[in-house]
């Protein structure tokens, strides 16, 4: 099943199920205390959302304005140099995971743009699975780690890599520069979520491929983790990571500028469509 976060056509934020036919409104048909997806899934959880599946449409794909995913997320937790082959362009030795947070307000959604700071000329694109939390854990197994998925989307990490500095943050964290979308797919749709194919594409050409088989720290561990230091709780988001191929690591440097067209493909996901514009004035 796949949700998404919206605008209607008249302007109000919204959520619901897509189907082939179009989208059926879950808004509407629940109560004022989930007003959005995240607090649908944490008060109904998404397994609720199957009681509305055969409603009838209420609006088609092309007649909603999408927003983020999880538009709010309480956390977003983010893996670096989960792929060997980004390590490796990286020089990284370390076993431990590498972990970095976004900012809600650095997020942008499917078909929505992408700004290159006015700042840098070295805006990199990297492309990634995300989880999305469906319940609260703490100290969470890797046995039991699957159990606390709501589902999986596609994330579009721009780094700003001139602001990286000794750490990630101020390059992770500037306005509109993480693609977060189309939409979650639950993860009871997901049938081996380590092991789908994962492509980045920029102006049609693809610049990252590899499988999610080759995460280095797989998706139990990574939410294990986590949860070892921070509890995790519904609408939480988790970045697994980029593969290798980033603009950085190319000869020359290949950095997105205004009129790219940035894109990232998971199968069994989506793709994710957004579009690179430098900032207004």
């Amino acid at each position: 099943m796949k949700l998404l976060n919206y605008l209607t056509p008249d302007g109000y934020r919204s959520y619901g199920i897509l189907k082939f036919e179009g989208i059926i409104d879950l808004r509407s048909r629940t109560d004022i205390d989930t007003p959005d997806l995240k607090s649908f899934i944490r008060e109904k959880g998404v397994a609720t959302a199957d009681n509305y599946i055969n409603a009838d449409v209420d609006y088609q794909l092309s007649e909603i304005t999408f927003l983020p995913v999880i538009e709010n997320p309480g956390k977003i937790l983010c893996v670096g140099m989960n792929y060997q082959d980004k390590r490796t362009e990286f020089s990284i030795t370390t076993d431990a995971p590498t972990i970095f947070i976004r900012f809600s307000d650095s997020q942008t959604a499917h078909l929505g743009e992408i700004v290159k700071p006015a700042q840098s000329d070295q805006l990199d694109y990297e492309g990634e699975l995300v989880i999305i939390i469906g319940k609260s854990g703490l100290n969470i197994s890797e046995a039991e780690a699957a159990d606390y998925i709501a589902g999986y989307s596609c994330y579009m990490d721009g780094s700003v890599r001139d602001w990286q500095h000794t750490w990630f943050t101020a390059g992770k964290n500037w306005s509109k520069t993480g693609g977060f979308g189309p939409w979650l797919v639950t993860s009871d749709d997901v049938t081996d979520p380590q092991n789908l194919l994962l492509k980045t594409w920029l102006n049609g050409e693809i610049v990252q491929q590899d499988s999610t088989a080759n995460m280095v720290h797989k998706i139990n561990k990574i939410i294990s983790y986590m949860s070892t230091f921070t509890q995790l709780s519904p609408g939480d988001v988790i970045l697994t990571g980029s593969p290798g191929g980033v603009g950085r690591s190319r000869n020359p440097p290949l950095f997105l500028n205004d009129g790219d067209v940035i894109e990232v493909e998971i199968e069994s996901i989506g793709r994710l469509t957004n579009y690179v514009v430098s900032p207004s004035k």
